[in-house]
């Protein structure tokens, strides 16, 4: 879908990206830069020295009042308990099935403030389940079109933030508030690339103005803007979910291998028993990884075979800049009991592709 198509919304940056020679592509709703110069070269830059990502279509929501971060505690998998003000932490909003609403970052603000970025498409969903469900006292407010989002990413990301001022000597999942180069801005030691990165969460209109700052340094360190395509190899070369394709509404997190991102000593939180029987006794399902050892390129919603029989199903499927091979995520029946290094096929189009079961990620993480 072009940017011309009246159905999409553009973001708060959309003409900057027209100045640079940007593909877009229909997400969620919103016009998105799919790509500039091309996936593979972004995706590279981005491995090799700093990808710059306009990623404000995420959603962005406050709670707010006496008692907000223990509400959201009570809400969320993860525990919030286990971090202080000034850290943010990967985390899931379940139904009563156990399936996955969304899956977002919660910025801890104070005990009554947490700030919520989740996925462009759920973010009125979450808000209003989480109003429903709020105490007397806390108040959660839909911030989606008051904040844009830009992500650097990649090994050389802090000189090209530290090049315009803003700050770059944080923990793993720090946040620190700090005035930009164009205005007031949220910096995050956060990311969705596997590398070392940060997320600056500005003030809409000045969303393309920080763009603009940031260019020249990342063209310095060889770094270069990068789109939908190359965010999508990258979290996928990571093994990271996406939701939609590894968690949805009737995937579990048990399932998808995010076990690590539940707060399993927590007395209570959305979903939990049957998250707890799942951990207990095993989930139908596994998330595992697919490399492709022969030809094609795997793709999502394809058949995972095993000895001509159906056992999965592919959620992800991409091919790999770094590998030069294609690869895949897949929901596997646990019966089949896949170990690494398993053969199986994936039915392309009709055709057989020979794959084996891999680790995750399938390149090494870079982002402490």
């Amino acid at each position: 879908m072009s940017d011309d198509q009246a159905t999409d919304r553009p973001g708060p940056a959309h003409e900057v990206h027209r100045e640079l020679g940007a593909k877009f592509a229909s997400f969620a709703g919103w016009s998105m830069p799919l790509s500039y110069a091309g996936t593979v070269s972004e995706h590279k830059a981005t491995r090799e020295a700093a990808g710059l990502f306009d990623v404000s279509h995420l959603g962005k929501a406050v709670v707010r009042g006496p008692g907000a971060a223990d509400f959201v505690n009570r809400s969320l998998t993860n525990d919030l308990g286990r971090i202080a003000p000034g850290k943010a932490q990967y985390t899931l909003y379940c139904n009563d099935s156990g399936g996955v609403i969304d899956d977002l970052i919660a910025y801890l603000v104070s005990d009554e403030e947490v700030f919520l970025v989740p996925n462009a498409a759920n973010t009125a969903a979450v808000v209003e389940d989480l109003r429903a469900a709020a105490p007397a006292g806390v108040e959660i407010e839909n911030q989606h079109d008051d904040y844009g989002v830009i992500a650097v990413q990649g090994p050389r990301s802090a000189d090209v933030l530290a090049a315009v001022g803003l700050p770059t000597e944080l923990d793993y999942m720090a946040f620190v508030d700090a005035d930009g180069p164009a205005g007031p801005v949220r910096v995050c030691r956060t990311g969705y690339t596997g590398e070392r990165g940060f997320e600056i969460v500005a003030p809409a209109a000045a969303t393309a103005d920080l763009i603009r700052a940031l260019l020249a340094p990342l063209s310095e360190v060889g770094g270069a803007p990068a789109g939908l395509g190359a965010r999508d190899t990258l979290r996928t070369e990571m093994g990271y979910p996406l939701h939609g394709h590894e968690l949805s509404p009737t995937i579990t997190p048990v399932e998808a291998r995010c076990g690590w991102a539940v707060g399993w000593r927590k007395p209570e939180f959305r979903g939990h028993e049957v998250l707890r029987e799942q951990k207990k006794d095993g989930a139908p399902r596994t998330l595992v990884g697919l490399a492709a050892t022969g030809r094609g390129v795997l793709r999502a919603d394809a058949p995972v075979l095993l000895d001509g029989a159906v056992v999965g199903t592919t959620t992800s499927g991409t091919f790999s800049p770094s590998l030069s091979i294609g690869i895949a995520l897949a929901l596997v029946d646990r019966a089949a009991a896949l170990p690494i290094g398993a053969d199986v096929e994936v039915e392309i189009r009709g055709r057989a592709v020979p794959a084996r079961v891999a680790e995750l990620p399938f390149v090494p993480a870079h982002t402490r």
